[in-house]
């Protein structure tokens, strides 16, 4: 990745004036709405203003992904596949996918790099990368410090990761952590002081009104480092601002998500009983059973009963800050704001963070709270909804990989989306060394098997996480699902996903995920290193990666028209496609016996019933994890069978060790 200087280009919001927070504060206002809104659906599919703006994105995405496809393979021996591929239509293109998990600024930071590789405006991603396929890209979708970066995009007007880079240096540059959140100033203490009066008073004063979490506080000072050139960090700036974008509203932008999981105070998460929740720029909601229902993002905070606004003709507006958004899949975080006291921060700032904090219950260290609840009363949309999450009056939301689905998958797996592939950007940190183990890819795969997925989702075949790390399937890209014929007794066809884990190349980039202060030379090390991680190396390691992606992601439309391979994707399938080969640990799952063709059909079949897949397959997961010693208890999935206070017991004592601050 190539780093060259540039002017900035100036953020220009023009036209979108009228979707920032009404009093263009922090505040949320009342405004007037249509008397007979109706602010809940079912989620029987997506939206219409989703389905709207996909009609614009598909000729657009359609136009690149086929460009890209294209040059990835022209040295092929026959290359008409595309032709059969891409079709006479707009809507024959495959759909795209990309998914940024969690990891702190690790995640940010070293997923920029990966997502730099798909996008053409890169220096050098379309010589030595995949350049183009993330202008083919349909949805982006972002989880804890994966939404740091997807957010950081997208309400930056879609700017790019080689522009943040040539700007590292510039006046409010994007992404300028080299002074931690808690200590921004540095040695500045004035400046430090000011910036959390600044962000004490914005929260205050929304708690005057509305019910309030330390969310609020992490997401106002998130909010410093992703919109540098915005009045204070964007504290007037919304969620649903980008709907009137033009970069968005002319869909030149992948629809992007970020996710969090429904929790309340007390309670556990496991993957297989969580309710993954949804923000896109048009709602928020979940697709799960326990809910299935979304709302309109622009007027959370409004008191509503039955999806209709309590006063009539009147919502609220502004609630929805997008720092407050991103925050809220990134509570993890939270316990940070808890640990002032170890820190090494001045005692002037201490005692201005202490006095803030004090009052806070130890049961929402980790809680966004969005109050009034927007699904109050709405059991009437999908009547096996879960009474507690329509009978509160408020609604907890927690980090999205607090059910260790640390990869936002569940959104891009509804078959409403029809999405045909999946890029699965690993930056976990799973091991003690803080390198991802696949543990993600096991969960997801997990829950179409549990309440919350059966017959809801469906995922392709993955190995145990011993498995991942054994046979080096955590180190380099790997392919899962290459053959819908093998796929057959999951609910529906799944989409391929390739996973890119995060692997040192030229720069040591399994950092912890609590280091919250990065040097200017260490962040290009880190964004340079996601770069590779995702192209096999600039390419070098592999020559031929390119034209395996492109092979990839014509996949599920080649089989779906019986057409036939070119014997160049033939290789790279048995290259890169899992082999269906397990550690003679696992027993959950049993080949497939007929790999005759090679990688092609390398999938494998689960012996057991969808119940005891749901059982033992999580077990076998986990009892993975603790025999190999792998898992960290710091990792950023958050660690469901602990308690919080147990959680900030555990990250004092790294916040301690490593001197974060």
């Amino acid at each position: 990745m190539h780093i060259e200087l540039y002017a900035f280009a100036v953020l220009s919001y023009a036209g979108v004036s009228s979707a920032w927070s009404p009093g263009n504060s922090y505040v949320p206002q009342n405004v007037s709405c249509a008397s007979d809104i109706q602010l809940v659906r079912e989620a029987n599919g997506v939206s219409t203003n989703e389905s709207d703006w996909l009609k614009k994105r598909r000729p657009i995405a359609s136009k690149a992904l086929r460009s890209f496809v294209e040059r990835a393979t022209k040295n092929f021996s026959d290359t008409s596949l595309i032709d059969k591929v891409f079709g006479s239509s707009d809507t024959d293109a495959p759909v795209v996918a990309i998914g940024a998990s969690g990891g702190g600024y690790r995640a940010m930071l070293s997923g920029a790099g990966m997502v730099s590789a798909f996008d053409n405006r890169t220096d050098g991603a379309n010589d030595h990368g995949l350049g183009g396929v993330l202008q083919g890209t349909t949805y982006l979708a972002g989880l804890s410090g994966g939404n740091w970066l997807t957010g950081t995009l997208a309400w930056n007007n879609w700017t790019s990761v080689q522009e943040i880079v040539d700007n590292t240096t510039a006046d409010n540059s994007i992404w300028d952590i080299s002074d931690s959140i808690i200590n921004s100033g540095g040695v500045d203490i004035v400046s430090t002081s000011e910036r959390w009066d600044h962000i004490f008073t914005a929260v205050d004063d929304k708690h005057d009104k509305f019910n309030t979490s330390l969310t609020d506080i992490w997401g106002r000072a998130l909010s410093y480092n992703f919109f540098p050139s915005l009045y204070r960090g964007g504290v007037g700036y919304t969620w649903s601002t980008l709907r009137d974008a033009d970069v968005f509203k002319n869909a030149e932008m992948p629809f992007p998500i970020t996710v969090a999981d429904g929790r309340y105070p007390g309670t556990k998460i496991v993957n297989l009983n969580s309710t993954v929740f949804e923000f896109n720029p048009f709602e928020m909601g979940s697709w799960d059973p326990s809910l299935r229902a979304f709302t309109d993002v622009k007027y959370l905070g409004t008191k509503a009963s039955g999806g209709k606004p309590v006063s009539s003709g009147e919502c609220v507006a502004g609630f929805d800050n997008v720092g407050f958004v991103m925050g809220t899949s990134s509570t993890l975080f939270n316990q940070f704001l808890l640990r002032i006291n170890t820190t090494s921060i001045s005692s002037v700032v201490k005692k201005l963070i202490t006095h803030f904090l004090k009052e806070l219950s130890d049961e929402e260290d980790d809680i966004a709270i969005y109050a009034p609840n927007p699904f109050y009363k709405t059991d009437y949309v999908y009547q096996n909804s879960t009474k507690g999450l329509v009978n509160s009056d408020d609604l907890f939301l927690v980090d999205g990989g607090e059910d260790d689905e640390n990869i936002p998958l569940v959104p891009l797996l509804q078959k409403e989306r029809g999405v045909d592939i999946i890029f699965a950007l690993d930056n976990s940190a799973d091991t003690e060394l803080y390198w991802p183990d696949g543990a993600s890819l096991t969960y997801t795969y997990d829950r179409q098997f549990g309440k919350q997925g059966k017959g809801q989702l469906a995922f392709p075949y993955v190995p145990d996480v011993e498995t991942f790390v054994d046979e080096g399937l955590n180190q380099k890209p790997v392919f899962f699902g290459c053959d819908a014929g093998n796929l057959t007794d999951l609910a529906y066809t799944p989409p391929l996903v390739i996973y890119v884990p995060n692997a040192k190349h030229s720069y040591p980039s399994n950092q912890s995920t609590f280091k919250l202060s990065y040097s200017d030379k260490e962040r290009l090390g880190m964004i340079r290193n996601g770069f590779e991680a995702a192209t096999r190396n600039n390419l070098t390691d592999d020559s031929n990666f390119a034209g395996c992606v492109a092979c990839a992601i014509m996949r599920r439309r080649q089989q779906s028209l019986n057409a036939t391979f070119p014997k160049e994707c033939q290789q790279c399938f048995s290259n890169y496609c899992w082999n269906g080969k397990t550690s003679s640990k696992a027993t959950n799952f049993t080949q497939n016996n007929d790999f005759s063709s090679g990688a092609v059909s390398s999938t494998v079949v689960a012996t057991a019933s969808a119940s005891s897949v749901s059982g033992s397959s999580s077990a076998s997961v986990s009892s993975g994890s603790s025999s190999s010693g792998s898992r960290s208890s710091s990792g950023d999935a958050g660690t469901p069978v602990f308690s919080p206070r147990t959680v900030l017991s555990v990250m004092a004592v790294v916040v301690s060790a490593v001197g974060l601050f």
